[in-house]
């Protein structure tokens, strides 16, 4: 089954809800190695796209995720608006005309979105920032359709692999963006970047599995 239209709506609803459950999270991760702003901007953005969704719901896919990514990028501060702005914006690219995901369309969107969160940030894997959990959850969803899993495990697999990548941030010495100006203080702490994105998958697998 695929996940549709009324399915990524859904998605985005939950993702604003878990943003604001754990915006005060996100603030103290990033008051360790960041402005202490990230989760407060991420709640903004989200609240925003929110408002946004009634004149957008009724469009394809593609659509949908450009008008997030355009949202984002004009209400998010700091780096967060024009990187997760990127994401969906990528997405949006992929996915332009779709009413309808299948596993391998949504691979194909967060490839881009991966892709293009790399290029803007100029962040490598092992750099301690949301690539570090975004890499490892396109990696397992390539895996999954090479393993002729079904979407729902793959959803799950991916959001695992997020995790597992999130929190192998924890040691890692900042090599980008301003927890890098910390040098090796900013080792032992979890990067917020990492941690919103993982969230955003956690609800992706947790929001679609009800529908497919």
């Amino acid at each position: 089954m695929p996940v549709y239209r009324d399915d990524v709506i859904t998605w985005i609803k939950a993702v604003a809800g878990m943003i604001s459950e754990n915006s005060s999270y996100l603030t103290e991760l990033d008051s360790a190695i960041g402005d202490a702003d990230h989760g407060a901007n991420m709640e903004r953005g989200f609240k925003a796209v929110i408002n946004k969704l009634p004149e957008i719901s009724d469009k394809d896919i593609g659509t949908i995720f450009k008008t997030i990514g355009m949202t984002l990028l004009s209400t998010v501060g700091g780096a967060g608006g024009p990187l997760y702005g990127t994401w969906f914006l990528q997405a949006g690219l992929k996915t332009a005309g779709k009413m309808e995901l299948t596993l391998p369309d949504w691979t194909e969107a967060l490839e881009a979105s991966l892709s293009g969160v790399v290029m803007r940030g100029k962040a490598e894997l092992g750099d301690k920032t949301m690539v570090d959990a975004l890499t490892p959850a396109v990696n397992a969803l390539k895996q999954a359709i090479q393993d002729n899993q079904p979407i729902n495990a793959a959803l799950e697999l991916s959001a695992d692999s997020a995790k597992k990548g999130m929190e192998a941030t924890i040691p890692l010495v900042a090599r980008k963006g301003r927890a890098s100006y910390l040098g090796e203080r900013s080792a032992g702490h979890q990067d917020p970047g990492a941690t919103s994105t993982y969230l955003m998958l956690k609800v992706a697998a947790e929001t679609w599995k009800e529908s497919i």
